[in-house]
């Protein structure tokens, strides 16, 4: 089987590792929301290897992650579970230090990123960071053409789903208890945003 690769996933991998090691530095058990080709979990797991990275996806996706995992094995990984924010979590009787997803909040409506959120609450440690990576608009506005450009591709495909606003999603994660530490630029026009139960 070849595998499903992400050209983006490869150009950004290195740009958010910078991040989360050292928003991940005091954590042992992440929840990666949204795997998508495992690229990003292969990555981070073999290079932060005093963690524990648990995989997850809807359930199309997860056959491609498990084919990765397969052909790069590494120890601090988990199978793929699925999870669909929207339904109930798999993950009743875990509580994850660090939660990670990167390029979801834009493809999801504003409903399931609602859901995701409140998952976080029920999910989340107590002290554990939260890191959202992809594209925000502040004060409603684009912070690039390209981004404009990228909103009208999105809708195209769904119309409920675009990129959402920083300071929505700072407000969603302030009503789960968690409280924004810092918010990076990346390359093409991404952010990535650290969030802190306190």
């Amino acid at each position: 089987m070849q595998l499903a690769f992400s050209q983006s996933c490869e150009n950004n991998k290195q740009p958010i590792l910078e991040v989360l090691s050292t928003a991940f530095a005091k954590s042992t058990h992440i929840l990666e929301i949204g795997s998508g080709t495992g690229q990003h979990a292969v990555h981070f797991a073999r290079e932060m290897p005093h963690l524990f990275w648990q995989t997850s996806d809807q359930q199309p996706y997860l056959e491609q992650i498990s084919q990765r995992l397969l052909q790069y094995p590494t120890a601090n990984i988990g199978q793929p579970v699925a999870l669909d924010v929207s339904q109930s979590w798999p993950i009743k009787n875990s509580h994850f230090d660090g939660i990670f997803t990167a390029n979801s909040v834009h493809i999801m409506d504003k409903i399931m990123v609602e859901d995701l959120f409140s998952g976080i609450g029920r999910f989340l440690s107590p002290f554990g960071s939260l890191c959202i990576y992809g594209p925000f608009n502040y004060n409603g506005q684009f912070t690039s053409e390209s981004n404009a450009r990228f909103e009208q591709w999105l809708k195209q495909r769904n119309p409920h789903s675009g990129i959402k606003d920083f300071e929505w999603i700072v407000e969603l994660a302030f009503n789960q208890g968690l409280k924004l530490q810092s918010d990076h630029s990346l390359p093409a026009n991404n952010r990535l945003l650290h969030f802190k139960r306190e």
